[in-house]
């Protein structure tokens, strides 16, 4: 058996177990995605009844057997970032991403900070778009399936900003010629090289948004598949 104290983590998603407790889905900075059962966590005279929530900063400390371990406490460290209306719906569906990406037990440091910026972000009033094509680049770096950005996959040539490219699954962005720019305008499947150069210095511009989502909902699709986030219908 082992025995994890105090480590920093946060509630993905949670449901009821048996009578009183919780089955929860969490993100934690040192182990990775694990599950846990909060005993007793629904009961009227528990202390974790209002605690074990998505967003909150926590400490946890559980047992662990196996595949899914026993919560033994919990603490609040800060206070919970306040999001709500398109801010909330952003944060179940980095919640959600995570959920379908990440393996149990598979630990990654950077993602956490990644994560926990993003709350904080959402929390402050950033635009959303942006925020979340950078963090989606995060999380794709971190499960080995990251973009290269800055160069032509074929021949290596670095990415012109006037010029159109496509992602091509399992080899990178590849240079297209469209019959004319109103053509790629339109085209979901095509990317302008200044919207790539912008998502790899993190300094995203409003006219960027669109070719990115589409860019980063096909990537994401390809290593998820095609089943639908149940969070995107929220925005609906």
């Amino acid at each position: 058996m082992q025995r994890v104290d105090r480590e920093p983590a946060y509630v993905l998603h949670g449901r009821p177990y048996r009578e009183t407790s919780l089955l929860l889905e969490v993100f934690t900075r040192d182990h990775g995605r694990i599950g846990l059962v909060a005993r007793g966590g629904r009961g009227s005279r528990s202390s974790w009844k209002n605690l074990l929530q998505p967003f909150r900063p926590l400490l946890l400390s559980w047992n662990m057997r196996g595949e899914l371990g026993t919560l033994t406490a919990a603490d609040q460290v800060a206070a919970t970032p306040a999001t709500s209306g398109p801010a909330l719906f952003c944060g179940f569906y980095v919640n959600e991403l995570l959920m379908r990406c990440l393996h149990r037990s598979d630990p990654h440091a950077e993602l956490f900070e990644a994560y926990r910026s993003v709350l904080a972000e959402l929390a402050s009033g950033a635009e959303p778009e942006p925020v979340l094509r950078v963090f989606e680049k995060h999380l794709l770096d971190a499960l080995g399936f990251g973009l290269q950005l800055e160069h032509e996959c074929d021949t290596g040539d670095a990415v012109v900003p006037a010029a159109w490219y496509a992602w091509v699954p399992e080899r990178g962005m590849v240079r297209r010629e469209p019959q004319t720019i109103e053509d790629a305008a339109v085209d979901g499947r095509l990317v302008s090289g200044a919207a790539l150069l912008a998502l790899q210095s993190n300094h995203l511009e409003e006219a960027h948004m669109g070719e990115l989502k589409h860019l980063m909902r096909r990537v994401l699709r390809h290593y998820i598949g095609d089943k639908p986030l149940v969070s995107q219908s929220l925005f609906q």
